[in-house]
């Protein structure tokens, strides 16, 4: 079972939904990093359940215990353990779906493959997984801006059919977190909550669509021509719970236009760095990043788990009508964005620790 993801700045997950504890393995990161539980713990509180009416409503507060790999305030070099456990697990609110696959999710897959499943919240399926990627993605994201003022930042663009029209390169962290959906346009904001809250109501889910935006990426990052940078970055996105699809820059829109329209010409600024006068190539060409901001989306699909009857099978192949309860988000997209943070910043971190040792820097 993949569950580890890094070539140099390597992470390792570890945990079910509803078992004892989630948690990650850090292994890579350079020694003498200052780091501190609470700069972790930032980024978990972003991601955890029951912070808002359109979130789940179970009640965990997600506190992370580092376990290894940090003393007096900085990382010695060795793995780094850090473990958050779970104590608002209700496993038995699953039994009645311990025979019965649950439409658009992971169950019958699962034992499909390994004749076994974790039928409690899903196991390793669940997205309580991406707790060790956020926890680690805190962690590259200190990296990152200690060496290189990398700068992560993702929010809510799209929900259902409901778009904001926003400039990745004004947006900041306080326009994100300034509501509960984490769109930094406030007007879009409020109709997506209505819209969010409305499907709940109905039993129903929406899905929509993720931005980020890298700013400060050093010139180089990404290796030809099967480690390209944004190969890494689509299958860390794609790795995520819901995620449907990737695009970069331009993305499918580009297809639309003529090449005249699409090349992004160079120029040389007044501090004599070379630039691109636009971005259609989202920062990244030839699948090395080129100085600009790298700006990318993940399409997530409307939650699996809703209250509407649905027909599915059990594992006898018995024809079963289901009606899912549990505590679930109606729509996952303002949890998703800590998450999809973590996983830019754990590739720019790796492919950072790359190009060090490529240049012997």
């Amino acid at each position: 079972m993949g569950s580890s993801f890094g070539r140099l700045f390597c992470v390792t997950t570890f945990g079910e939904s509803h078992g004892g504890a989630v948690g990650v393995v850090i292994d890579g990161c350079p020694p003498r990093l200052p780091l501190t539980v609470d700069e972790i713990q930032r980024d978990l509180d972003r991601r955890r359940p029951g912070q808002s009416t359109i979130t789940t409503p179970r009640d965990e507060p997600d506190r992370a215990e580092i376990l290894s790999g940090v003393f007096e305030g900085q990382t010695l070099g060795s793995p780094i353990g850090v473990i958050v456990r779970n104590l608002d697990a209700r496993p038995a609110a699953y039994a009645e779906f311990k025979d019965t696959f649950r439409p658009s999710h992971a169950d019958y897959t699962y034992e499909a493959k390994y004749g076994i499943r974790n039928w409690q919240g899903g196991g390793r399926a669940s997205a309580r997984e991406t707790i060790g990627r956020v926890a680690a993605g805190a962690i590259a994201r200190k990296l990152l801006a200690i060496t290189s003022q990398v700068e992560v930042l993702a929010y809510v663009r799209r929900v259902h059919t409901i778009e904001a029209a926003v400039d990745p390169s004004g947006v900041r962290l306080a326009d994100v977190e300034s509501n509960i959906v984490r769109c930094p346009d406030p007007t879009t904001a409020a109709t997506m909550v209505a819209r969010i809250e409305e499907a709940r109501r109905a039993g129903d889910s929406l899905g929509g669509v993720v931005e980020c935006v890298c700013r400060h990426v050093p010139v180089g990052l990404g290796d030809p021509v099967f480690d390209k940078l944004e190969a890494d970055l689509a299958r860390g996105m794609m790795s995520l719970p819901a995620s449907k699809g990737f695009e970069i820059g331009s993305g499918f829109a580009g297809t639309t236009l003529t090449g005249i329209e699409h090349n992004d010409p160079f120029a040389v600024d007044a501090g004599g760095r070379v630039r691109t006068l636009s971005n259609r190539s989202g920062g990244i060409q030839g699948g090395i990043s080129n100085g600009e901001d790298i700006i990318f989306r993940v399409a997530f699909k409307p939650t699996a788990t809703i209250s509407q009857p649905q027909q599915t099978v059990d594992r006898h192949g018995q024809p079963v009508t289901l009606q899912a309860r549990g505590r679930h988000d109606p729509c996952v997209l303002p949890r998703a964005v800590p998450v999809v943070e973590a996983m830019a910043c754990l590739v720019l971190a790796d492919h950072l620790l790359r190009q060090r040792g490529q240049c012997g820097a």
